[in-house]
């Protein structure tokens, strides 16, 4: 009886929690509607305006509290100037979701990250992060732009699974880090890195021992893939990749799939994540049709500028 009055007790906070939030997103959708249709931006207007907002937060905020601020009413008058049809703007997410999107500017990237958030179930933290690395850019080195913006990152095949560069600034690794290093630093963070990984992702180990005739090898990184329902092996690399580590990625995979895979499942996918990388290797050394990628990480937040400058997108 206790359970079951538990449970009625959460659902009901939580029908609760949905509403309160989807009439507080019509509220401020329909004050920036009015801010919009009243105070049309322009040269001669722009200082009445801003007098004007300054003097309608006074009093609101007299009557109803800081959450009618001068800078709220902006945000309110963006958010509609942003979703200015209100079927677009979805109950899904919170205000506070809603003001990290807001910071987008252009609205195919803004779109994409909405419906990421809603499809991955993003918090708001993890929200911001993903806009601040970069997320949108550094899959289109494997996507199409408007698909990405109509669709999200859809997994449809093993090279959807795959971002180019990876970002993992979470691991606040020094200059003087070995590979070790960076391994154990994954393993000690490892909801950040699945969260970078990406849709259905589920850590299987690490370091975890494969027997190949008579040698016993150690793959660095063991991941499942619900969505394509395949392997997914990481290997990683302090420097730059060479032919040999494509080599022993290869006979990794070869074995998962000899010994590991059952029939059901996919072809395992092999991931190559060095801090460097080499076109020539990438174009000439990877076997056909292969399911191995190779990959740079970064281990700081990159702007817009520094994500061109340091990945090179090889045709």
């Amino acid at each position: 009886m206790l359970e079951c009055i538990r449970e009625l007790i959460e659902s009901s906070k939580k029908k609760a929690y949905i509403a309160v939030n989807t009439i507080l997103l019509d509220l401020y959708w329909h004050i920036g509607k009015n801010i919009v249709n009243n105070l049309q931006e322009g040269e001669k207007r722009a200082k009445y305006g801003q007098y004007i907002l300054e003097s309608l937060s006074r009093k609101l905020t007299s009557t109803y509290g800081k959450n009618f601020s001068k800078r709220n009413l902006e945000r309110m008058r963006k958010f509609y100037v942003c979703y200015p049809i209100a079927t677009t703007m979805l109950s899904q997410l919170s205000w506070s979701h809603y003001l990290e999107l807001l910071k987008v500017k252009d609205e195919n990237i803004r779109n994409f990250y909405m419906l990421e958030c809603i499809n991955s179930n993003w918090d708001v933290r993890t929200l911001r992060r993903m806009i601040k690395s970069h997320l949108y850019e550094r899959l289109l080195t494997s996507k199409d732009d408007n698909k990405l913006a109509v669709q999200g990152n859809v997994i449809n095949t093993s090279k959807d699974l795959i971002k180019d560069p990876y970002v993992l600034e979470f691991l606040n690794l020094d200059t003087n880090y070995k590979e070790k290093d960076l391994e154990r630093e994954i393993i000690n963070h490892l909801k950040e890195f699945l969260l970078e990984l990406g849709k259905g992702f589920m850590y299987v180990g690490s370091e975890v021992p494969i027997r190949i005739k008579k040698e016993i090898y150690y793959v660095d990184l063991v991941f499942y893939n619900r969505i394509l329902k395949c392997f997914v092996i990481i290997e990683l690399k302090r420097g730059s990749i060479t032919s040999k580590d494509i080599g022993q990625i290869n006979a990794y995979i070869n074995y998962y799939d000899k010994h590991m895979k059952e029939k059901e499942e996919n072809k395992t996918v092999g991931i190559l994540l060095a801090k460097e990388k080499d076109k020539t290797i990438v174009r000439y050394a990877l076997p056909k049709n292969s399911k191995i990628y190779l990959s740079i990480y970064l281990l700081n937040l990159p702007s817009k500028e520094e994500l061109i400058k340091e990945v090179e997108i090889v045709d």
